[in-house]
């Protein structure tokens, strides 16, 4: 059995990139915080196309919570390990910094970095072990760019760049390969508030991105074929920021 876990998974970018990697003959180990109803729905449509899911709720900022659901389902599989971690978790609260609240910052924080920092040095221990594993940071065009309003998301992004390049250097030699995936605009849930029409007239392609193209970048770097791509930033926004 292939296990990959992908944190926020019950919606956007997240739902997109448990079906792929489902397709791949990944076993889903599907995290989310709090959205029952909905995880549930991404699990059922894994398992309509053949695949198979397994729900994991907690919540990736909190370490006791990390520390419990990984030792659970550590010990429900003595024999396997989670050989492909995509640390998809993220969540917005934009404000111009002169306005920011203490809690706008520390929960954007919390949720891309720390939670990337408690999961995935949680799971390295058995990639380094069997000598294999892949680690996909979801980043962002706000990482690499900066974007007004968003000082909190691009710090906690950008962050999670650098960490991507020291990491890679780190586990190398243990074959496993640590790489980001840095989105533009993209149809979900998180820019639903956006004016997309104005937006669009930004982007050399003039459209938003679908979570699916994000999804199939994504599902390569998990793939053998990528095997020797590590410790990159892959940007995938039709052009806005080259």
């Amino acid at each position: 059995m292939k296990y990959a876990l992908v944190t926020g998974a019950s919606r956007g970018i997240g739902r997109a990139v448990s079906l792929a990697l489902a397709q791949q003959g990944y076993t889903i180990v599907m995290n989310y915080h709090s959205n029952h109803e909905a995880a549930r729905q991404v699990a059922q449509e894994i398992e309509a196309a053949g695949g198979k899911c397994e729900l994991c709720p907690f919540d990736v900022s909190n370490p006791e919570e990390v520390e419990a659901a990984v030792a659970k389902w550590t010990e429900a599989h003595p024999d396997d390990y989670i050989s492909v971690l995509v640390n998809n978790a993220g969540v917005r609260h934009d404000n111009l910094m002169i306005f920011m609240q203490n809690d706008e910052w520390h929960s954007v924080l919390n949720t891309t970095l720390n939670g990337f920092f408690y999961l995935t040095r949680r799971l390295l221990k058995d990639m380094l072990t069997h000598r294999g594993g892949r680690v996909i940071n979801m980043a962002s065009l706000s990482g690499l760019k900066g974007l007004p309003g968003q000082t909190n998301y691009s710090a906690a992004k950008a962050a999670l760049i650098g960490a991507t390049k020291a990491l890679a250097q780190e586990v190398a030699p243990r074959k496993v390969t640590v790489n980001a995936v840095a989105p533009g605009f993209v149809e979900t849930d998180m820019t639903k508030d956006l004016d997309e029409n104005q937006l669009k007239e930004t982007i050399p392609m003039k459209r938003f991105g679908k979570p699916e193209e994000v999804a199939d970048l994504v599902a390569f770097l998990a793939s053998d074929k990528a095997a020797y791509i590590t410790g990159q930033v892959i940007s995938i926004n039709g052009g806005l920021y080259t």
